[in-house]
């Protein structure tokens, strides 16, 4: 199958991604994309002054959006581009990172959780552990989040490394799903998990979400041009779908 929108699309202003963002256009209308969706790494206006090595800088904040607006308007009549971000949810932030991109008519927020509490001295979510001490605290953090009605999707919403019991990942991950269908909140099947042999996409998690009923949406998470849409990722991301009993979005309401 061939994919129609991407919303999760790096540009080299995340200081780990590659390739100037027309040609991330070029890329997904040459796959045949008629949407495409940049949701770089938000800035994050933390009290202390710490910066982040992976994300938007505050002071790059206006290039990426004003670069996007500029393409956006060149490409109008060949795809459909959209502006976004991909966010952590981090409570004690979380309303000063509003108001910093409140200042700009961005389309859409998705939410990639990659640490709890915070990154400044708190665990990263991939690191592994057995505590479900944890693996609650992601769950409750996340769907704290989602609640405040800011985000679009959940991206790599099986993140979280836990290695213990299964029993207990069962329960704690089932109500995060339940909690997402409530919120209308797909969740994403992440291609670069997929294509770079990460601990995610899990058949583990998306088991629990096929029997919740989660609708997923395929993310490309594009970090390279050469990352979007590629044939043969976009079919091991259908495939998986496919035997879990999953059902795909294709487009997601904004």
């Amino acid at each position: 199958m061939s994919m129609v929108a991407n919303y999760h699309t790096h540009t080299t202003r995340c200081h780990h991604a590659t390739g100037e963002d027309r040609e991330y256009i070029e890329a997904a209308i040459a796959q045949g994309l008629d949407t495409l969706g940049f949701s770089d790494h938000v800035p994050m206006p933390f009290a202390d002054g710490h910066q982040s090595g992976y994300r938007i800088r505050i002071e790059e904040l206006e290039e990426y959006v004003r670069s996007l607006e500029a393409l956006r308007e060149e490409y109008k009549d060949r795809i459909r581009i959209l502006i976004g971000f991909e966010a952590e949810y981090y409570p004690a932030v979380f309303e000063d990172m509003m108001a910093l991109i409140g200042r700009y008519d961005y389309d859409y927020l998705i939410m990639g959780q990659h640490f709890l509490g915070n990154e400044v001295n708190e665990p990263s979510c991939g690191r592994g552990t057995k505590e479900e001490s944890e693996l609650a605290r992601y769950v409750d953090q996340v769907i704290e989040g989602l609640e405040t009605g800011a985000y679009t999707y959940l991206a790599h919403p099986d993140n979280f490394a836990y290695t213990g019991d299964d029993a207990v990942y069962e329960r704690q991950m089932r109500r995060l799903c339940e909690r997402c269908l409530a919120l209308n909140i797909p969740l994403e099947i992440n291609l670069l998990g997929l294509r770079s042999g990460r601990h995610y996409p899990s058949d583990r998690f998306f088991r629990i979400a096929a029997e919740v009923g989660n609708p997923v949406v395929l993310g490309c998470d594009a970090h390279m041009p050469c990352d979007m849409a590629v044939p043969e990722n976009l079919a091991d991301g259908y495939e998986m779908a496919k035997r879990l009993g999953l059902h795909v979005l294709e487009r997601l309401p904004l």
